[in-house]
């Protein structure tokens, strides 16, 4: 049997002139690989094979023709567990012309993917290009150097920001970063001095096209020292506040403690019962000011944990006034008020009885005449009001009360206790407020919410 041809315009080609990828002087057109953007190429054998005719584009028929075959999507293995998915490049500019801004005209910071200003960094930021003149000046740049941002664009960076070492040596000299080691990455954090001795914490960032190609881009950046300052002086006035506050009552413990095994035969019972009693107190200042250390470390790393129990607030108040006046006080000094029905109050009994033994304490020992407790109930929960009747906490000093350190007189104390109070309170979701009592001494309030008790809560 012979193949027929149709002899319609445009669908034979010359004699002797085989079409290449043709069955039979027939044209096969792989539509497939068409689509798919790949040149047209003979069909696969088993194209040959098909013999179910099919309508051409051009009124033709033909015997063997290859069925279009949509493209096999290509699916990515699945990764194993553990493993990160890596990420297809991004189509973008290259590193070194990621940083290219203008701070004052709002052109945010290219290449970042977020559009961000350079003048909304909370660190000055300084870059160079590859031949060293400032391109990016922020406003955090310029308030840490006391340098306006067109004073320093187009300037070398080596005059824009002359740094020194705390010895006098020329940072970029040092450093250099254009013609230094071609494998430097940058320069780590460290105290530098700009013009007039003003300290700042400095760090640089290599932006080079290959790894050991030359400087791109030179990125730095500046910080304030003040916050550093104000940590470490903290430090310092922690550790000496703990090294006075134990070496008396450790002095007293070992001084009582050599004298009695010395000497033991020569006290009688009742100096032996002092002396012993004299130990036992200094013994609880120790565990006392070491508990108060403890406390901080949890208040300010957000560890303090509060387990929530059913809290009577008006008996713990009575239980405090009876052991005042235990140790000494006279009863008629204390008032107590109480306004009922309170509510139900869940909070942790320890951290209760330490906030009302601080701030029971604190009005003893620094204020004069009747110490008032009134405990109420509020409209967010119960509400605790400590007042005293001494000369009260200046105007001044109000924003500094529930910090580190702070003694509202010089009759003792560490400066801890109401820095505490104030972490063990916020950590119930109370507040506490302090001001001016009726009688012009000082009067702190904290109330604490009402709340579920910890099995509920965890």
């Amino acid at each position: 049997m012979t193949v027929g041809t149709n002899s319609s315009p445009g669908a034979a080609t010359a004699a002797g002139s085989p079409v290449p990828g043709a069955v039979g002087g027939r044209e096969v057109r792989p539509v497939g690989d068409e689509l798919a953007g790949v040149p047209s190429q003979a069909p696969p054998p088993y194209a040959a094979r098909t013999g179910r005719p099919a309508d051409r584009a051009d009124g033709a028929r033909a015997d063997v023709v290859v069925p279009p075959v949509p493209p096999v999507p290509q699916v990515p293995p699945v990764p194993a567990a553990g493993t990160r998915r890596p990420v297809p490049p991004q189509a973008g500019p290259p590193p070194s012309e990621a940083i290219a801004a203008v701070p004052g005209g709002g052109n945010p910071v290219e290449g970042l993917g977020f559009g961000i200003d350079p003048d909304s960094l909370p660190d000055g930021l300084v870059v160079a290009d590859d031949t060293g003149q400032v391109i990016c000046f922020n406003a955090a740049a310029a308030r840490i150097t006391a340098l306006a941002p067109e004073q320093a664009l187009g300037a070398r960076i080596d005059l824009a920001l002359p740094l020194e070492d705390l010895e006098g040596r020329r940072w970029w000299a040092l450093t250099d970063p254009y013609g230094g080691l071609a494998t430097r990455r940058g320069q780590p954090e460290r105290n530098l001095l700009l013009p007039g001795g003003r300290e700042v914490l400095v760090s640089a960032s290599y932006v080079r096209t290959h790894p050991t190609g030359p400087v791109r881009r030179l990125v730095v950046t500046l910080r304030g020292t003040e916050a550093r300052r104000r940590t470490e002086r903290s430090h310092a006035e922690l550790i000496a506040t703990v090294a006075h506050e134990l070496r008396s009552p450790l002095t007293s413990v070992k001084g009582f403690t050599a004298t009695l095994l010395a000497k033991w035969e020569r006290f009688t019972d009742d100096q032996k019962r002092l002396m012993l009693e004299t130990v036992d107190a200094d013994a609880n200042r120790v565990t006392r000011l070491i508990a108060e250390l403890l406390d901080i470390s949890r208040i300010d790393s957000g560890r303090l944990e509060v387990r929530r129990q059913p809290v009577d607030i008006a008996t713990a108040v009575g239980r405090h006034v009876q052991a005042l006046t235990a140790n000494g006080q006279a009863p008629e000094r204390f008032l107590v008020s109480v306004s009922r029905p309170l509510p139900d109050l869940w909070a942790d009994p320890d951290k209760i009885d330490q906030i009302l033994g601080n701030l029971l304490e604190n009005a003893v020992r620094h204020g004069d005449g009747t110490v008032t407790i009134a405990v109420a109930p509020h409209e967010k929960g119960t509400a605790v009001t400590v007042t005293d009747e001494g000369p009260g906490i200046p105007e001044e000093s109000m924003g500094r009360v529930f910090t580190r350190f702070w003694r509202g007189s010089k009759r003792g104390g560490t400066g801890l206790g109401l820095y505490i109070v104030k972490g063990i309170v916020e950590a119930h979701g109370g507040t506490i407020t302090v001001g001016r009592g009726p009688g012009g001494g000082a009067e702190f309030r904290f109330i604490l919410p009402v709340s579920a008790p910890a099995y509920l809560t965890q």
